[in-house]
């Protein structure tokens, strides 16, 4: 068995990522090459308060990550450019490339990296502490060595401290976490020169970056995102060269002669249930709303059919995605009247707030759908509804997700007793915490993997607590002097990619 991921994949992966991005521009060769984007700015520039949520994205142009994920994601070598699991499978050592520097020249070895898992394990406002339930405890076996010691055996571990968790910070900067918010220090691909909240942040590239050598990007500005119906024009008249783009003007972009995006993506978007709450607490009603469900009003109305209806976390395809668990509640607005009808509600009886961030397509069609089968749903609109979202306070709410680069730390975000978007906490479906233990102690390179990754998603589908609806690949609009952006799924990624004069 196989567990080394050695240093030539490393360079392999770094090969491919640089051909995928290459458009064939002068300014790959170097030059004044400036990309402006607009982006909605992050709130957080400390990846440990950061956490989830689409704008590590944009952090990851300051930060570098222990590793990285290739177009299959699939784990391969970052600031990290190997690794090595004991026999036993309950620890792991990760070694880092040597001559690493943070942007305020602290290196960035072992030590560094130790203090940042440790951080996110222990600060108090981390957004990362419920990920890292496996490290027992973090060492520094020598300046390029990373021991992590695991309190069960777990092969997830390289895909785990990708992007999403190991944005490593410098130890330095972190003395003052509130500073580091603010004003990010870190070893990634650009550095941060400017930044004046609600406007723009400003970056230049980082010459001391891993893998500088690929980047051919002299500047990224980020600016604060204009309004969606302007973003076309936007793009065309140059006021930026990328954008996020809404489903309702892809046809418009293309129109305009701009080049539309599809980035693959592990996004999905549900409908939260707390069983906690009446009338909830009846499997008979909850299985009345998944059956009340048409999924493909949602691909049609809110993706403008660039989307596909999922009953999952994950898209159809995706490595994790269970194909006997597809079609586990059809839609049957006849069986979901029936079903309320046995657990003894009329039709209107039952009424709930349904809680949300915005006033959006997809909520008005869960209210639709619901008052179809006879449930009465009131929309509230609520600009801070993450904080009762999170506190387990609703009774009916909405999430989406963009995933993980590790499935098992997907499925039990969502499924697990303590997972963030579980709105029935403690709640888990019977035999969950099973079959991810299985799938935890699968190694990735196990013909195993795929069959037990998708036998512990098929546990957590058992869920009563979460209804998924559709899946929407990330979409961008950009200007054609941009070069192709790399296919890593669900993240953006700078290696290769140029602009034109």
């Amino acid at each position: 068995m196989n567990r080394r991921l050695l240093p030539a994949l490393g360079a392999a992966a770094a090969l491919i990522l640089g051909l995928a991005g290459c458009g064939g521009s002068a300014d790959a060769a170097g030059g004044d090459s400036t990309l402006r984007w607009a982006v909605t700015l992050p709130a957080h520039w400390d990846p440990v308060v950061n956490g989830s949520g689409a704008t590590f994205r944009i952090l990851s142009l300051a930060y570098a990550s222990l590793t990285e994920i290739d177009e299959k994601g699939q784990a391969v070598p970052s600031l990290a450019q190997s690794w090595d699991y004991n026999a036993k499978g309950d620890e792991v050592t990760f070694h880092l490339r040597p001559g690493l520097t943070f942007s305020d020249g602290t290196p960035l070895d072992a030590e560094a990296v130790k203090k940042y898992l440790e951080r996110a394990k222990t600060q108090k406002n981390s957004a990362l502490f419920g990920d890292l339930t496996s490290i027992k405890s973090v060492t520094a076996g020598s300046a390029v060595d990373v021991v992590i010691s695991l309190t069960q055996v777990d092969y997830q571990i390289p895909l785990l401290l990708g992007e999403r968790v190991a944005q490593i910070t410098s130890p330095k900067a972190a003395e003052d976490p509130a500073k580091l918010d603010k004003s990010p220090v870190g070893a990634g691909p650009f550095v941060v020169t400017e930044n004046v909240p609600g406007s723009h942040v400003y970056l230049k590239k980082n010459p001391d970056y891993w893998d500088a050598a690929n980047i051919h990007l002299d500047r990224v500005e980020l600016d604060a995102t204009p309004d969606v119906s302007t973003v076309v024009s936007s793009i065309k008249t140059g006021v930026y060269d990328l954008a996020g783009l809404d489903p309702s003007q892809v046809k418009a972009a293309k129109a305009a002669g701009q080049d539309v995006v599809f980035q693959p993506g592990f996004n999905a978007s549900n409908i939260s249930i707390n069983v906690n709450k009446k009338p909830f607490d009846n499997p008979e009603v909850v299985d009345a709303v998944r059956h009340a469900v048409n999924r493909q009003e949602f691909v049609d109305k809110v993706t403008f059919g660039y989307g596909k209806a999922t009953s999952q976390p994950f898209p159809p395809g995706y490595l994790a995605y269970d194909d006997q668990s597809a079609d586990l509640f059809p839609y049957d607005q006849a069986k979901a009247k029936a079903l309320l009808a046995e657990a003894g509600y009329a039709p209107g009886q039952i009424k709930i707030d349904f809680v949300v961030p915005a006033q959006t397509t997809a909520a008005e069609i869960i209210q639709s759908q619901l008052a179809a089968v006879g449930i009465t749903v009131t929309i509230k609109v609520d600009p801070n509804w993450a904080t009762p979202f999170f506190a387990k306070d609703l009774t009916l709410s909405v999430y989406g997700t963009t995933g993980r680069e590790s499935p098992v730390q997907t499925l039990t975000a969502h499924f697990g007793p303590d997972g963030p978007l579980n709105l029935s906490t403690p709640y888990e479906p019977e035999g969950f915490e099973a079959a991810v233990a299985v799938a935890r102690q699968t190694p990735l390179d196990s013909p195993d993997y795929a069959k037990n990754l998708q036998a512990a998603t098929r546990a957590g589908l058992q869920s009563r607590a979460l209804v998924f609806t559709y899946s929407l690949p990330n979409l961008f609009v950009k200007n054609p002097r941009v070069a192709d952006l790399p296919a890593i799924p669900g993240q953006l990624h700078w290696t290769g990619v140029t602009v034109s004069k």
